[in-house]
C-alpha cells in the first residue's frame, strides 16, 4: 500500500531550494528541463522534492541506468515524499494497475526497453497516467534507448520531463540542448567549493618515465580501452605508479581508478606487497555479495586503498575518501568529473548548521579532511588532450585560461612535489592572460592601432574595458538572450547590451558586482579612463573620480 506523504526528513540546502523553484518555473511553460548539479551536492534531494509536487497530478517515473543509483533514489524519495516506490527492474515488477500500486515507479532504462516481444516493459504502463518522467544521469539520454522511452511516455501531451546530470562533457551539452527545452538551474563543482558545500581540490602531477600514450587510439571520444590497458599493464609502469602513490598518500583513505582488470589486480598486488592487507580491488563482475561486504569494510577503514574498474564512477558515496588516484587517463570531462567527485564530499555532520560560505569553508579547512588530493600521472600524451582537475573546475573559463592553468598546475606540482590548489591556478591563469591582454592593448594604443571590437555594435567592448576574456558559452545557452533583469542591471551600469548573450551578460554582471564590493571604479568611470589610456582594474572608485575631474578640468585631455 502507498505510504502517506509526510513532511520531508531532509531539509533542503538554500541552493537546492533554488533549484526546485527553478525547475517548477521552467516546467510551468516548457515540456522538459535540465538540472545541472555536480556530484555530492544532492541532485536526488532536489528531484525528490519536485516529485513530491507532481505526485498530486499523476504517477511519477524515475529512470537510471544502474542498480546502485536506483537504490539511492528509492531511499531519498521515501525520505522526502513518505512514499515507498514500486521498482521495475529485472525480477522486480511494479504494479501497473490496481489499488496497491505506488504513485512512484523507479526503474532502469535497460528494463524499460527490454522484453514484451521487443516492445519493452515500458508498454505495460499507460503514458496518460504519468505526470513526470525523471531521468537521472541525463547525459546518457541522447542514446537511442532513452529516446525510445522518452518518446513512448511523451504520447501523454501533459507529461513533463526532468533531466538531472552532473557537469557534462562539452559534446554532451550540445546533445542535451537538443533534448531538453531549457536549463532550469546550474550549480557546478566550482560553485559547490566556493560556497562551502564541497571540499577544495588540490592536484598533484607525477611524471612517470616511459609512460607514453601517443600510440593509443581514440574510440568513441575517449582513449581506446585495449590500447590503454597495454600501456598501463606494463610492469615498470605499474611500479612507477605505486611507489609515488604510497609516498604521497601516507595513511590517507585512497580511491584508485584503473583502466583494466589486469591493471587493477596487479596494482592491488604491488600495493599489498609494500603495505600488507592495505588494498582490495573491485570491478563490474565482482559478485554483488562481495561488493556488499567490501564497500562497508572500506568505509569503516578496514583497508586503505580501493582499486576499482568502472564501479565507483557513479552511485558510490564515501565522504571519508581523502585521495583520488587517476591511474587511468581520460579525454572525457564527464568521466573525470565523476571520478573526482567521489572524493569532494565534506565529512558528515560538519556544515549543515553553519551559515554562510566563509563559515563553512573555515569549518572544512579545520577538519580532518580539509581538501581532496587528486594524483595524476603524466607522460607523453602525443596528440591527446587529457582531462585534469582544471577542466572540471574551469567550466565557464575560456579554453586558453584552462590550458594555462593546467600547464601551471602540472609544472608546479611535479617540480615541487607539493599539490596545488586548482581554483587558485585558474585565477592565476586568468590574471596572467588578462595582464597579457592589457599589455597588448596598451602596446597597440601606443602605436595608434585601431583594434576591432568583439561586439561591433557597441561603441566600447565591455570586455576590453576590464581586460577580461569572455566566458565560454555552454552549448545549451547558445543563442539565449539576456533576461530583462540582466538588461536592466547592465543598462543602469552604463553597459551597451547590443550583441551580448545571456552568458556574457551574466559574466559582466558578476564583474561589476565584484568591482563594487572591492571598491573598484564603476563601469562608467572605467569607460572614460580606458579612452584616456588608464588601466581601470587597478584604480579605485575615489581615485577614478579624482582622475576624471582632473581630465575634465584640463579640457578633456590627459595630463600625464
Amino acid at each position: 500500500m502507498i505510504a502517506e506523504a509526510t513532511k520531508s526528513e531532509i531539509k533542503p540546502r538554500p541552493y537546492q531550494s533554488e533549484a526546485v523553484d527553478g525547475i517548477h518555473a521552467q516546467l510551468g511553460h516548457n515540456r522538459s528541463t535540465l538540472l545541472v548539479m555536480a556530484t555530492g551536492l544532492g541532485k536526488t534531494i532536489v528531484f525528490a522534492n519536485v516529485v513530491k509536487s507532481y505526485m498530486e497530478w499523476g504517477r511519477v517515473l524515475v529512470l537510471a541506468h544502474r542498480e546502485e543509483l536506483l537504490g539511492q533514489a528509492w531511499r531519498q524519495l521515501k525520505a522526502v515524499t513518505g512514499c515507498e516506490a514500486d521498482t521495475e527492474m529485472g525480477e522486480y515488477r511494479a504494479n501497473a494497475y490496481g489499488a496497491f500500486r505506488s504513485r512512484i515507479v523507479v526503474g532502469t532504462i535497460q528494463t524499460q526497453v527490454a522484453g514484451m516481444a521487443g516492445k519493452g516493459r515500458m508498454t505495460k504502463f499507460k503514458p496518460d497516467e504519468f505526470s513526470l518522467l525523471v531521468i537521472d544521469e541525463a547525459h546518457h539520454s541522447a542514446a537511442r534507448s532513452y529516446r525510445r522511452v522518452i518518446d513512448y511516455y511523451s504520447q501523454n501531451p501533459k507529461l513533463k520531463v526532468l533531466g538531472v546530470t552532473a557537469t557534462p562533457d562539452r559534446a554532451d551539452e550540445k546533445a542535451l540542448g537538443a533534448i531538453f527545452d531549457s536549463v532550469a538551474y546550474e550549480f557546478d563543482i566550482r560553485d559547490g567549493i566556493e560556497d562551502g558545500w564541497l571540499v577544495p581540490i588540490s592536484q598533484q602531477s607525477v611524471y612517470v618515465k616511459g609512460l607514453d600514450y601517443s600510440s593509443v587510439r581514440t574510440t568513441a571520444g575517449d582513449l581506446n580501452g585495449a590500447d590503454l590497458a597495454r600501456v598501463l599493464e606494463f610492469e615498470e609502469t605499474l611500479h612507477r605508479i605505486v611507489s609515488p602513490t604510497i609516498e604521497l598518500c601516507g595513511d590517507k583513505k585512497t580511491l584508485i581508478f584503473a583502466a583494466s582488470l589486469a591493471q587493477a589486480e596487479r596494482l592491488t598486488e604491488i600495493l599489498n606487497r609494500h603495505k600488507p592487507d592495505s588494498a582490495k580491488w573491485v570491478h563490474g563482475g565482482t559478485p554483488k555479495e562481495m561488493r556488499r561486504d567490501l564497500f562497508p569494510e572500506y568505509a569503516a577503514g578496514g583497508f586503505q586503498y580501493l582499486v576499482n574498474v568502472g564501479v565507483a564512477t557513479e552511485g558510490f558515496d564515501e565522504p571519508s575518501i581523502e585521495v583520488v588516484v587517476m591511474a587511468r587517463p581520460t579525454k572525457s570531462r564527464s568521466l573525470y568529473a565523476q571520478m573526482c567527485g567521489r572524493g569532494t564530499r565534506v565529512l558528515p555532520g560538519l556544515i549543515e548548521e553553519v551559515e554562510g560560505p566563509e563559515g563553512r569553508k573555515a569549518i572544512i579547512a579545520a577538519s580532518d579532511k580539509p581538501f581532496l588530493e587528486v594524483i595524476d600521472f603524466v607522460g607523453n600524451c602525443g596528440r591527446h588532450r587529457l582531462i585534469t582537475s582544471a577542466d572540471i573546475l574551469g567550466g565557464n573559463y575560456d579554453d586558453k585560461i584552462v590550458e594555462r592553468a593546467k600547464y601551471n598546475a602540472e609544472k608546479k606540482s611535479a617540480d615541487t612535489g607539493i599539490p596545488v590548489d586548482v581554483i587558485d591556478e585558474l585565477q592565476i591563469a586568468e590574471w596572467q592572460l588578462e595582464k597579457e591582454k592589457r599589455e597588448a592593448v596598451e602596446a597597440a594604443r601606443r602605436q595608434k592601432l585601431k583594434l576591432r571590437a568583439q561586439y561591433s555594435t557597441a561603441k566600447i567592448n565591455p570586455f576590453d574595458v576590464y581586460g577580461i576574456e569572455p566566458w565560454r558559452e555552454r552549448a545549451w545557452h547558445k543563442g539565449r538572450q539576456p533576461t530583462e533583469k540582466q538588461v536592466g542591471f547592465l543598462d543602469r551600469s552604463g553597459v551597451d547590451v547590443s550583441g551580448l548573450s545571456f552568458t556574457h551578460a551574466q559574466q559582466l554582471i558578476k564583474k561589476l558586482i565584484e568591482q563594487r564590493q572591492n571598491g573598484g571604479c564603476s563601469y562608467k568611470q572605467a569607460k572614460v579612463l580606458t579612452r584616456y589610456g588608464y588601466a581601470p582594474t587597478e584604480i579605485g572608485f575615489e581615485e577614478a573620480k579624482g582622475l576624471i575631474s582632473t581630465i575634465a578640468e584640463n579640457g578633456w585631455k590627459r595630463t600625464g
